[in-house]
């Protein structure tokens, strides 16, 4: 017999296709431009945006400011956390984090109208 290990022993690897966490968050971040473009564009072209360009009439608002810088950096944040944590679990939140965060910077442009 033979002490020394065969050349058919492998080392076991985790399945690349088990834990997606990081590729979501990248994905997240990713479309998140877009979508922030797409969500300005529907903000401006509202009737009542319109009539604020133009006539600086019946401009509101909408939510704060302050939500949308901070719905952003939370979701730049979450993203830096969702590549970085090592545990699956910390990873998942820091996702879940991230996407609350960026749809409550949507939001806020949305609400902009």
């Amino acid at each position: 017999m033979n002490a020394t290990p065969s050349a058919k022993t492998s080392v076991a690897r985790p399945s690349p296709g088990r834990d997606r966490t990081r590729r979501r968050a990248v994905l997240s971040a990713v479309l998140f431009v877009p979508a922030t473009l797409a969500a300005i564009l529907l903000a401006l072209s509202s009737e009542q945006a319109s009539v604020c360009i133009t006539y600086g009439e019946q401009c509101d608002r909408g939510l704060p400011d302050w939500l949308l810088r901070w719905g952003a950096g939370l979701a730049a944040a979450a993203f830096l956390a969702a590549l970085a944590a090592p545990a699956a679990r910390m990873r998942r939140a820091a996702l879940a984090a991230q996407i609350l965060a960026e749809a409550t910077a949507l939001l806020v442009i949305l609400s902009h109208r």
